[in-house]
C-alpha cells in the first residue's frame, strides 16, 4: 500500500527580503552624510569669521571714537620752528603754512605745506618735518638778490635765475648790477627766455667785476647783442658764450697799453667782442 504523505504548503506571500547588500549604495549614503557634515562645518566657520570681523570693526570704531581726543592731545603742535628765514618774517611763513591752532602732527600733509611755502617768490626751497611729539619744523632756502631789472620806469629785484623777488618802484640798489631792455610782461610771467637774458647779464657782471670796479649796466634789448657799460666803456657781446668772449678780451688787454680803461686820458670808448677772430676797440676823447 502506497504511503501518501501530506504535501507541504508554500509559505505565505510577503515582502521579499534583500538577502544581498549593495556596497556602492552604502558608500554613496556615507558620502552624502560626510558632505552634509562638511557643509555644516564650513557654514559654522563662515559665521564665526563674519562675527569676528563685525566685532573687530566695532572695536576699531569704538577705539577711534574714544581714543581720538587723547591722540589729538598727545600729538598737538605746540612748537613751530622756522629756520633759514632772513628776508621773510616768521609770521608770514606761518600764514603761508596755514597751521591752525590745536592741529595734530599726524594731520599735517608735508607735501601740500611745502608747495604752499614755495609759492612765495622769496622761498626757493622748503622742507617740512614733523618732530615727535609736539614740534613742526620748517626749514627754508631763500633766494638771494642778484640784480635790479628796470622796465617801464620801474625797478624789480631778481635773483641769479631771473625770478622776480619784489617790485621796488623807483627804489634802486647801486650794489647790484642794473639790467635794462627787458620785456615787462615776460619778466612778470617768468618767461624762460627773459630769465635766461637776466642770467646772462648777471654772469657778465660777475666776470667784468673781476677786472673793473664800479656798477655794471647791461642793455639786454637785443639778446643776441648784449651791451655792458662800466666806467664809461661799452662792451658789446655776440651770441657766443659771454665767458669765452670776455676771456678773449682779457688775453689781449695787456698789450693795449696805449689805451686806458679807467676813464682818464686817452681811453677806449667801446670794445666790440662780437667777432670770433678779432677784437675791435674804438677810442674816445
Amino acid at each position: 500500500m502506497r504511503f501518501l504523505g501530506k504535501k507541504r504548503r508554500p509559505p505565505p506571500a510577503g515582502p521579499r527580503k534583500n538577502q544581498w547588500k549593495d556596497p556602492q549604495g552604502e558608500r554613496a549614503a556615507k558620502n552624502a552624510i560626510r558632505t552634509k557634515t562638511a557643509r555644516r562645518k564650513a557654514l559654522a566657520q563662515w559665521i564665526g569669521v563674519m562675527t569676528g570681523m563685525v566685532f573687530a570693526a566695532w572695536l576699531i570704531v569704538m577705539g577711534v571714537k574714544y581714543s581720538g581726543p587723547a591722540l589729538q592731545m598727545l600729538l598737538e603742535i605746540k612748537t613751530i620752528t622756522v629756520e633759514g628765514a632772513h628776508h621773510i618774517d616768521k609770521q608770514k611763513v606761518l600764514d603761508l603754512a596755514k597751521v591752525k591752532p590745536g592741529t595734530a602732527l599726524h594731520h599735517i600733509v608735508t607735501r601740500v605745506m611745502k608747495e604752499q611755502l614755495e609759492s612765495h617768490p622769496w622761498i626757493k626751497e622748503a622742507e617740512v618735518t614733523r618732530v615727535p611729539f609736539h614740534e613742526l619744523r620748517i626749514s627754508l632756502v631763500e633766494r638771494i638778490p642778484a640784480a635790479i631789472v628796470r622796465t617801464d620806469s620801474q625797478n624789480f629785484l631778481t635773483d641769479a635765475e631771473g625770478h622776480v623777488l619784489t617790485r621796488l618802484g623807483q627804489t634802486d640798489d647801486d650794489a647790484l648790477p642794473l639790467v635794462t631792455g627787458i620785456d615787462s610782461k615776460g619778466l612778470l610771467e617768468g618767461t624762460e627766455s627773459v630769465r635766461k637774458v637776466i642770467t646772462s647779464g648777471i654772469e657778465l657782471a660777475e666776470l667784468i667785476g673781476q677786472t673793473f670796479e664800479g656798477r655794471l649796466q647791461v642793455n639786454a634789448e637785443n639778446p643776441s647783442n648784449l651791451v655792458a657799460l662800466v666806467q664809461g666803456v661799452r662792451f658789446q657781446f655776440g651770441e657766443e658764450a659771454v665767458k669765452e668772449q670776455w676771456e678773449r678780451f682779457r688775453r689781449v688787454k695787456p698789450p693795449l697799453r696805449t689805451l686806458n680803461f679807467d676813464g682818464h686820458g686817452r681811453r677806449a670808448n667801446e670794445v666790440d667782442l662780437r667777432y670770433g677772430n678779432r677784437i675791435v676797440v674804438r677810442e674816445g676823447g
